[in-house]
C-alpha cells in the first residue's frame, strides 16, 4: 500500500479512463459503473466490444454481470478473504509476474505467509462462492496483459475497507499491473469533485496535494504563505466530529455542501447531535433535511453559476464557467468563506476564483503546472508540477511514490462489525441507482426523474420474500437494531438468500436510519455495506 500512497491514499485512479479500452481483462470489484458512473460504464462496454474480458465481483447481479465472463456473487463483507484466495491461486499455480515481483516489489514472503492459508476450498464457504469459480477468476485476471481493476464503494464502505483496498493493490502488484498502461488500480469516486476536494485538503490530515499537517516543513511553508500560525495536529473525520459533539468538545459546526441528515449512517445519532450542537451553519444551494436544523443557512451558487475547476476521478483538472446568473442573494463558495474569514480577522486579497487557483498552484506541487490560461487549452492530469509538464495519465511508471519498489501489505480476513442475529437475520447493503444523485437535493426536484424513481424500495431474494410472506410490490417495514423505515418490496433474483439491498437516496424512507455507526479504524469510513436487518410486511 505504501508504494501506491499517492493515488490509493487519495482515492485516485492510477490510469486514465480511456486506457480501459486497451485492457485485455477488466476486474470490476464492488462497483456498479453503468448506474453510478455511466460514462466509465460506457467505456467498459466499449472495451468489451473490443475484446476485453470482464470479471464482476458484486453481491448483486448488476447490468455488467450479464456481459461478464464470470460473476462472483460474493457475500457482503468478505472481500479480503476473497482477494487473499485469488492471490493464493495465482501464487500456487505460478501465474504471478515473477520478474515484476522480484524487481519492483518487496514483502512477497510476508504476503505469502498470509495468503497461503486462504485456499479457495476454505474461502468458498466464507464468501458463499464455488471454489472453482474463485480459481477461474484468478486465472482469468492473471492472464490479462494488461489487466485493470475498477472498484468503488463496495470495497471501501466496510469496517475492513482499508485492508480491502490494500488487498486489491497486492493483487495488482502480484500480476505486474501497476505502472502499466491500461492496467492499474482504478477507484471510482462517489460524487462529483470528491477528488478535487481531497486534492485541496478537505481531509483532517492534509493540506492541499496531500501535504501532511504533521510535517514541520509543510507547516512552515503554509504559515509563511498565509501569515498565520497553524496547528500541526490532525483534525477530526466526519464520524469523529459527531462523537466530539456528544462529548461536548464541539459546540459550533459549519457544514458546506453536504446533507448528513440523509447521507450519514445511523441518522438517529446524527439528528441528536445536530440538535445538540449550540450553533449550526449550513452552506448549500438548496434547503434540505440538514438545513432544517440549522441556525444560519448561507445560500451558495451551483456549478452553472460560477467559475472554478473540478478534478475528476482520473485526476483530470477541468475548468467550469459561469453559464447563468445566480438567483437571489446566493454567493460563490469562495466568496462566502473569504467573508467569514475577514469577519474573523483573517484578511485575504482574493477577488476571483482565478486568483484562488493561482495560489493553489503556488503551494501544491502536484498542481504546480495549472493556470486558467492553460486549462482553457487542455486539461492535463496531475501530477503536473510545472507549466511545461504534460501531465501524468499513468502513475507509477518505472517508479513508485515511495521509491523504486512497492511494498506488499497483506491482511487477514475479519468479519464485518455487525453480523445477522436471530432477531435480524438478513444482511442489509446499500448503494446507488442511475436516476438519482446522492441525497436527491437536486434530482429530487426534477419531476421526470421522480416519476420514474420516486420512492424508496428494497430488493429481496425470492427465498427470503416467501419466508416473510412478501410479494413483489408490497409495502414492507425494513428494520435494524436502530429502528425501521417503510419501502416497496422488489422481489428479485439479483440477490442471494440472506441479503437485501436498498439505494440510499430518498429522504422519505432513508436507509441510513438503519445503518450502523461502525467505521473502518483507519479511514473512519462508515460500514454502509453491511448491517443486520429484517423485512416484514407493513
Amino acid at each position: 500500500m505504501a508504494g501506491l500512497a499517492t493515488t490509493l491514499g487519495s482515492g485516485a485512479m492510477t490510469n486514465a479512463i480511456g486506457e480501459l479500452l486497451g485492457a485485455e481483462v477488466i476486474l470490476i470489484f464492488g462497483s456498479n459503473p453503468t448506474e453510478a458512473h455511466p460514462v466509465i460504464g460506457a467505456q467498459i462496454r466499449q472495451a468489451r466490444k473490443r475484446g476485453a474480458k470482464l470479471i464482476v465481483v458484486d453481491p448483486r447481479v448488476i447490468d455488467l454481470a450479464h456481459e461478464a465472463e464470470i460473476h462472483l456473487k460474493v457475500k457482503p463483507g468478505t472481500n479480503v478473504a476473497l482477494l487473499n484466495a485469488l492471490m493464493n491461486v495465482i501464487i500456487t499455480e505460478d501465474l504471478l509476474d515473477k520478474e515484476y515481483v522480484e524487481n519492483r516489489t518487496e514483502g512477497f514472503d510476508e504476503l505469502w505467509s498470509v495468503v497461503k492459508g486462504y485456499t479457495p476450498e476454505k474461502v468458498g464457504p466464507i464468501c458463499n462462492l464455488d471454489p472453482e469459480d474463485i480459481k477461474a477468476v484468478a486465472r482469468l485476471y492473471a492472464s490479462g496483459d494488461p489487466a485493470s481493476i475498477v472498484y468503488c464503494l463496495g470495497v471501501t464502505e466496510h469496517s475492513t475497507g482499508t485492508t480491502g483496498v490494500m488487498s486489491i493493490a497486492n493483487l495488482a502488484l502480484l500480476c505486474g499491473n501497476v505502472g502499466k498502461v491500461s492496467g492499474g488500480v482504478n477507484p471510482l469516486r462517489g460524487q462529483n469533485n470528491v477528488q478535487g476536494a481531497c486534492d485541496m485538503g478537505a481531509m483532517p490530515t492534509d493540506f492541499s496535494g496531500y501535504q501532511k499537517v504533521a510535517n514541520p516543513e509543510v507547516i512552515a511553508k503554509f504559515e509563511k504563505a498565509w501569515g498565520v500560525e497553524l496547528s500541526n495536529k490532525p483534525g477530526l473525520t466526519s464520524p469523529q466530529v459527531f462523537d466530539a459533539i456528544a462529548e461536548g468538545d464541539i459546540r459550533f459546526l459549519y457544514i458546506m455542501g453536504e446533507n448528513p441528515m440523509v447521507t450519514d449512517p445511523n441518522l438517529h445519532f446524527v439528528e441528536e447531535m445536530l440538535k445538540k450542537v449550540e450553533f449550526l451553519v449550513v452552506q448549500d444551494i438548496f434547503l434540505n433535511e440538514t438545513t432544517e436544523l440549522a441556525d444560519v443557512v448561507l445560500p451558495a451558487t451551483c456549478f452553472a453559476e460560477k467559475e472554478g475547476t473540478f478534478t475528476n476521478t482520473e485526476r483530470r483538472v477541468q475548468r467550469i464557467r459561469k453559464a447563468v446568473s445566480a438567483p437571489g442573494e446566493s454567493r460563490h463558495d469562495w466568496e462566502i468563506v473569504s467573508q467569514v474569514m475577514e469577519r474573523l480577522g483573517l484578511k485575504n486579497n482574493f477577488t476571483s476564483a482565478k486568483e484562488v487557483m493561482d495560489e493553489v498552484a503556488s503551494l501544491t506541487p502536484s498542481y504546480g503546472g495549472y493556470s486558467y490560461e492553460r486549462l482553457d487549452r487542455e486539461q492535463p492530469q496531475w501530477p503536473c508540477p510545472d507549466k511545461d509538464h504534460p501531465g501524468t495519465p499513468t502513475l507509477h511508471v518505472g517508479k513508485f511514490a515511495r521509491g523504486e519498489r512497492a511494498i506488499f501489505k497483506p491482511s487477514e480476513y475479519k468479519p464485518s462489525a455487525e453480523l445477522p442475529t436471530e432477531d435480524f437475520p438478513l444482511i442489509l447493503s446499500t448503494g446507488r441507482m442511475l436516476y438519482h444523485y446522492h441525497s436527491t437535493t437536486m434530482t429530487g426536484r426534477t419531476e421526470g426523474i421522480m416519476n420514474i424513481a420516486g420512492e424508496a424500495y428494497v430488493e429481496i431474494s425470492p427465498e427470503d420474500a416467501i419466508k416473510a410472506g412478501i410479494a413483489d410490490g408490497d409495502r414492507v417495514k425494513v428494520s435494524s437494531p436502530r429502528g425501521e423505515i417503510e419501502a416497496t418490496a422488489r422481489v428479485t433474483e439479483k440477490l442471494s438468500k440472506g441479503v437485501i439491498y436498498m439505494p440510499m437516496h430518498w429522504p422519505d424512507g432513508a436507509v441510513n436510519w438503519l445503518t450502523s455507526s461502525h467505521v473502518d479504524p483507519i479511514t473512519h469510513t462508515p460500514e454502509y455495506k453491511v448491517c443486520a436487518a429484517k423485512v416484514a410486511k407493513a
